[in-house]
């Protein structure tokens, strides 16, 4: 069985073992729209994860039986059409949860400790010159106590509940189905949980409901004193309003993993800020964890080994 990976280099140095296991895998670091359409002539299973299938690509695979998406979205791929193929479509849910959680309380922790001025301070030596054992000039807060609302309250926002009880944070969400389905903790209107929240955390995906749904009028509902962290998709939160709200001082600061344009443009407006230092980015790496791009790898190759036995 012939099986082709268009964008492997998206999993780094993780093994491949366990898909190699099942037959010829070839797997290409990257793959443009042309170079994807001469790749695919005798795959009998493709897997991606950011490359778009779409009918071309589609129908110049006339050897295709299986398309496993290298992730949980499967947007990139015209579902529709390869139905209309009889060809099935699998993904791969729940590997990174745990990485995604962790990865939030990392910028929710440098973001109230304030951990880069703290880091800063003692490898520039200005601690070592300061005459004093400590430093408190740049205050930080303890999450005890503050309120952390949740922007969709699904399996990563209800672990990221979870872990925010253990530091005593108080929890309330936002529901981007319009139905609260969980009974823990409160749903709240966006704009009464906008304006409450200590740390607003966003774990939603990308839809008709949830683009565009942070813009400047919710972003000025918050606290001076409050942060947003977006670990969900680029679309639901206005870069360029929340570089200026950030930078005008309306709120305290901002973590983003995610952004509307991967990679994130040169001249983004989240580049040229004021205070940079009130920011926090990562390139879309939250879901990256050694630990989970090797359960993902795992669940990819147990989506082609059940469809070869059923």
């Amino acid at each position: 069985m012939k099986i082709v990976f268009l964008d492997a280099a998206t999993m780094g140095d993780v093994s491949f073992a366990p898909v190699s296991a099942l037959g010829e895998l070839v797997a290409y670091d990257s793959s443009t729209a042309e170079e994807a359409l001469e790749r695919v002539g005798d795959c009998e299973v493709l897997i991606v994860n950011k490359v778009k299938v779409n009918p071309a690509l589609i129908d110049a695979a006339p050897c295709l039986r299986l398309i496993c998406e290298a992730a949980t979205g499967v947007n990139n791929i015209d579902l529709e059409y390869a139905a209309s193929k009889d060809i099935p479509v699998r993904n791969a849910v729940g590997y990174s949860t745990d990485s995604v959680v962790q990865a939030t309380f990392m910028h929710i922790l440098s973001l109230a400790g304030n951990a880069p001025y703290l880091d800063s301070c003692v490898k520039s030596g200005r601690y070592s010159a300061s005459g004093m054992f400590t430093d408190v000039s740049r205050s930080w807060n303890e999450l005890k106590g503050k309120v952390l609302g949740i922007i969709g309250m699904g399996n990563i926002g209800s672990r990221v509940a979870k872990v925010a009880e253990a530091f005593g944070m108080r929890i309330c969400y936002y529901s981007t189905s319009g139905t609260g389905h969980c009974k823990e903790y409160p749903c709240l209107p966006l704009e009464q949980l906008m304006s409450e929240a200590d740390f607003v955390s966003v774990h939603a995906p990308l839809n008709e409901r949830t683009d565009g749904l942070i813009g400047k009028r919710e972003l000025a509902l918050m606290k001076p004193s409050a942060f947003i962290i977006n670990m969900g998709r680029g679309g639901i939160i206005d870069e360029a309003a929340l570089a200026e709200a950030v930078d005008a001082g309306c709120m305290a600061g901002a973590a983003l993993d995610v952004f509307s344009t991967e990679p994130l443009p040169a001249d983004s407006p989240l580049l040229h800020t004021s205070h940079p230092e009130r920011f926090r980015f990562a390139p879309h790496a939250a879901w990256a964890s050694v630990e989970a791009r090797e359960r993902l790898v795992a669940m990819i190759a147990e989506n082609i080994a059940s469809f070869i036995h059923s």
